[in-house]
């Protein structure tokens, strides 16, 4: 019962050192990883080198993937990629579902670009669809929002789900956890946008609504200023083209061997590696560039990339030595049981 005690404590600790004290994520974990360890009650030269040894575990295979999918969404997201995803949404449902084109263009957008990244690059959108179709921006930005968050929080390759994956160790099952994450996201947003239809007809109000109705509602002028906008299969390729693979290859390692043992199950099998899938991905990105010096140009969205991505892999790492506090506290417990055990046996 104790240890579920200070398990809740060190929750506590966090909710309140990231939420209210705006102490980053990486160091609340750290600390907590410390302030576990003493209340668990390891022996105190073992603390340090438990905490520093779960360092890097991560990295070896899912840090890789990570990186891959952050530079892969940063370059969508500067090359204009996830208007052109919009405008195909938009031709699709046409002004017919105000809410439900919303939700679904947020959904589909944030699988590679980054959640606030998107809600930036699409709220002209937003204001621009409000208007034309007569529906409250409150309503558009919640559908917008909701649809948003729900894949940024549950489909790979966004950097998220990838680390959540990698500490549940399924970092080899990653086709898995898509399918999984894309039904899960749906119903997530399909809920926001039932939610975000009961403001259909309420107007902004109280703090902030002033700025929220001067904003910027010129969706022309937002596409001017990517220049040329990308294809759709330049647009989709990059994210959709490594989730096919991914999933393909998942597919041919079920044990029923659905797509054989020869050289289809071989090429599979590679190809769907999730690091070898957003290399090709990579690849496909390099359609995106459009300055005459496109090695420049990729060099520089790799490093917004790496920025970007390294907060991610740090949050991910400190997860990793919390946790794996508690697998030898939870070792240590179980020993003592046994040890308990075999010499209550011994006794009688």
């Amino acid at each position: 019962m104790s240890l579920v005690l200070i398990l809740i404590g060190v929750i506590a600790f966090i909710v309140v050192a990231t939420s209210k004290f705006k102490l980053h994520p990486f160091l609340t974990l750290i600390l907590a990883a410390f302030i576990a360890a003493f209340a668990y009650g390891l022996p105190s030269s073992t603390i340090a080198k438990t905490i520093t040894s779960g360092f890097g575990g991560i990295l070896g295979y899912i840090g890789l993937v990570i990186v891959l999918g952050t530079i892969i969404g940063t370059i969508l997201e500067k090359s204009g990629a996830a208007i052109t995803m919009a405008n195909c949404v938009i031709k699709l449902l046409g002004k017919r579902f105000p809410t439900l084109t919303m939700s679904l263009i947020g959904y589909m957008v944030s699988i590679p670009v980054f959640c606030d990244s998107g809600f930036v690059i699409l709220n002209s959108l937003k204001q621009s669809m409000a208007n034309r179709m007569k529906v409250s921006s409150v309503s558009m930005s919640v559908a917008l929002a909701t649809g948003l968050y729900a894949t940024h929080t549950f489909v790979p390759p966004t950097p998220g789900p990838i680390a959540a994956a990698g500490n549940l160790g399924l970092e080899s099952n990653l086709g898995l956890v898509i399918l999984v994450g894309i039904f899960v996201a749906a119903v997530a947003a399909l809920a926001g946008m039932l939610w975000a239809n009961h403001f259909t007809n309420i107007e902004p109000d109280g703090e902030g609504a002033d700025e929220l109705k001067a904003q910027n509602e010129d969706y022309e002028t937002l596409k001017q200023s990517y220049g040329t906008l990308p294809s759709p299969f330049k647009a989709f390729a990059p994210i959709f083209v490594p989730i096919l693979l991914i999933c393909f290859g998942s597919i041919a390692g079920f044990p029923s061997a659905p797509l054989g043992k020869a050289t289809l199950y071989d090429a599979f099998v590679f190809l769907g590696q999730p690091v070898n899938a957003l290399l090709i991905g990579l690849f496909l990105s390099l359609l995106l560039l459009k300055s005459d010096k496109k090695i420049e140009e990729f060099s520089e969205r790799i490093s917004q990339g790496l920025v970007v991505a390294a907060p991610i892999l740090l949050i991910t790492e400190a997860q990793e030595e919390f946790g794996l506090v508690h697998k030898n506290v939870n070792k240590i417990y179980s020993s003592n049981i046994m040890i308990y055990m075999y010499h209550k046996n011994t006794i009688n």
